[in-house]
């Protein structure tokens, strides 16, 4: 896709956001069922803009470079994640350190919030494939597309919902449809998202009540879009700019909050602690990115 799509950055932000909040273990365990909600809409509109934007018009040599150039600072980060894990109490962290213990969390299944880089890089480099090898109509390259990523759950590699919302994504590309257009803004969403979420079972993001929810959220989202002041409206679209910064140093400023959580405890609700961290979180994620570029070491990092 050639240009930017203001709303999607604005997408991506708003999901960024709520990526780091819920990410803050105290505000998850205060609000269980927010945190609920959230996850079932929050990624998935990430993997739906991911499969959308995946340029697969590229030569193999820039679509590999491209990918090699994530797959680096991931392959960085999930190791880091994955020791501290043996050393801080983190949830879902590695029981063992070793070697092969890195090794699968690397490229098997990865441990912390860095699984959506591992499924990315996973669905895109095979979403290349296909169309590339395979010859035919878009719908018989989106069949095998479908099989493959479903064989590549059966290996226990990625989970097939989060595949399908990106496969979603590739198909809205595909077919030309622009995003903006395929999710209507409108605050009459909120009125069915609401009736959807009352119901806890509807809150999984594979089922078909999380679709709905899904692509409620982003309506509703978008509806909010044209109502920003021009302050709010160019920060939004800078941090979505900057997502893979925030995702990847933001547990960093996550797993440290804790340290200064007591000195935010007279705040019963924890909101005052859920801005301060977030705001740390992302201006630390930013400030870092900044360095690396500055000081010449992105080029080691992410390749620029």
């Amino acid at each position: 896709m050639s240009g930017r799509m203001n709303e999607i950055d604005y997408l991506k932000c708003v999901c960024i956001l709520l990526m780091v909040i819920f990410h803050l273990t105290y505000i998850g365990d205060k609000y269980p069922y927010a945190k609920q909600v959230v996850y079932t809409f929050h990624m998935p509109i990430f993997l739906l803009i991911s499969g959308y934007l995946t340029n697969i018009g590229k030569s193999i040599k820039e679509f590999l470079k491209k990918y090699l150039w994530i797959f680096i600072p991931y392959a960085v980060m999930e190791t880091s994640y994955a020791v501290a894990s043996c050393l801080l109490p983190v949830r879902q962290g590695l029981e063992e350190l070793s070697l092969p213990a890195i090794i699968e969390a690397i490229f098997v299944s990865p441990v912390g919030p860095y699984w959506y880089l591992h499924t990315l890089i996973l669905c895109a480099l095979l979403y290349y494939a296909i169309f590339h090898l395979v010859r035919g109509e878009a719908i018989t390259r989106f069949i095998i597309l479908g099989l493959c990523l479903y064989g590549l759950t059966c290996l226990h590699l990625l989970a097939y919902e989060n595949a399908a919302y990106f496969l979603g994504g590739c198909i809205l590309a595909q077919t030309h449809v622009k995003l903006n257009r395929f999710f209507r803004p409108s605050i009459w969403a909120i009125i069915p998202f609401i009736l959807l979420c009352a119901v806890p079972e509807n809150l999984s993001r594979g089922s078909l009540s999380g679709i709905i929810i899904t692509y409620l959220a982003s309506c509703l989202l978008l509806y909010f879009y044209p109502l920003l002041t021009d302050r709010l409206r160019r920060g939004s679209l800078y941090i979505g700019q900057h997502t893979l910064a925030i995702l990847l140093f933001s547990p960093v400023f996550t797993m440290l909050a804790k340290g200064y959580l007591p000195l935010l405890s007279f705040d019963p609700t924890g909101i005052l602690f859920l801005v301060t961290a977030t705001a740390l979180a992302v201006g630390g994620s930013l400030a870092i990115e900044q360095m690396l570029y500055r000081s010449g070491l992105s080029r080691y990092f992410f390749g620029k």
